[in-house]
């Protein structure tokens, strides 16, 4: 029977009386691209039928991976998929952004990376020089990011049905520290530090796909991030968070640690790196560079005192040599981020309700 309009939906951990599964989501019968793309409908999936299905202490955490105790030792344990198109962009490279992707995942936890494995979706069709190129790919990958690919799976589906290549990756990592690093961790002061300019990864994507021609051109930031993380780690500063910026880029990052934290992200637009390049793209497509995906860039939320030692650390390393400080925490709205404009008017920076650009990783 159909949920009436005006009858809301269950929260998250509700369920259907006399049942063990949460009910669906009836506003959006059927899933849209939308759903995948770190927005507002990707966290009413979360909110609504994975967590209540399977909500345990450390899904619950809204990290970018579970932190756990094994045998005496802390592990991180995170998965990604990864369906970009297409395969092969400037930068980088669907096999690159798998080994990449799920290491910095693991990086985000405070967790040095270390195992990786890899599954295979492959269309009837794929040349296999294709695969090669991508698996070729995928190993210097794993050499840059100091991983070791030890398990994997391979299937294949119907000519048609696939697009070509799917990966997914899943990954192991060693929590070597005590600090707790995860949103719950962010508290009222906290300065809020940007490792690089925004936006290149996506408007990377975006130049192939649409066979547009910039000049010059935009390369995708894809890169490894544990080697900045490691070096603030090494000097005892233990960041309380740490985010990648993939799907919904920077908004959809901090509305998203502002949510699990119960706190407020006040950011200053005129702090935040953006090169002319994607600036200008951004503008001609009519596109928000704050939403679009990144590859080789995170926040990290840090005490006021180690700020200023944490920008020197991160400006050291080539991935983060833009770092800069973006904004703080606040005890004031749960939950919510704004942005001071370069003008000085202040505005509410929320998720994306729909999709700006599917399919970026």
């Amino acid at each position: 029977m159909d949920r009436p309009e005006n009858q809301p939906l269950p929260g998250p951990g509700a369920s259907a009386v006399g049942a063990s599964c949460p009910l669906p989501i009836q506003r959006y019968p059927q899933i849209l691209m939308a759903h995948g793309g770190g927005g507002t409908l990707t966290q009413e999936l979360l909110d609504r039928v994975f967590l209540p299905a399977f909500g345990n202490p450390a899904l619950d955490a809204a990290h970018d991976g579970a932190r756990l105790d094994v045998a005496g030792r802390t592990i991180a344990f995170s998965t990604d998929s990864y369906v970009v198109r297409p395969l092969f962009f400037p930068g980088g490279d669907i096999g690159r952004l798998a080994i990449f992707g799920t290491a910095n995942d693991l990086a985000m936890c405070g967790a040095r990376p270390r195992w990786l494995s890899a599954g295979f979706i492959l269309e009837e069709g794929l040349p296999v020089e294709t695969l090669v190129r991508v698996v070729d790919s995928m190993r210097q990958a794993a050499a840059a990011a100091r991983v070791e690919l030890v398990t994997g799976d391979t299937k294949v589906v119907d000519k048609g049905k696939g697009d070509g290549l799917y990966v997914n990756t899943a990954g192991i990592g060693v929590v070597e520290h005590e600090a707790r690093i995860a949103p719950s961790a962010v508290r009222p002061g906290d300065v809020v530090l940007l490792s690089g300019d925004l936006g290149r990864h996506g408007m990377a994507i975006l130049s192939v796909r649409e066979g547009l021609a910039f000049e010059p051109p935009i390369e995708s930031d894809c890169a490894p991030l544990w080697e900045p993380v490691e070096a603030l780690l090494a000097a005892g500063i233990r960041p309380h968070c740490l985010r990648d910026l993939t799907r919904g880029g920077l908004t959809s990052a901090l509305n998203e640690i502002a949510q699990t934290s119960g706190m407020q992200i006040d950011v200053e637009e005129a702090q935040v790196p953006i090169i002319e390049e994607v600036r200008g793209a951004c503008e001609i497509l009519g596109l928000d560079p704050f939403y679009v995906a990144n590859e080789g860039r995170f926040v990290a939320f840090v005490d006021p005192a180690d700020a200023v030692r944490a920008l020197e650390i991160l400006r050291g390393h080539d991935v983060s040599a833009g770092a800069t400080s973006i904004g703080r925490v606040e005890a004031g709205t749960a939950g919510l981020v704004t942005l001071r404009s370069r003008i000085g008017a202040r505005r509410v920076l929320d998720r994306l309700s729909g999709e700006q650009l599917p399919r970026i990783c």
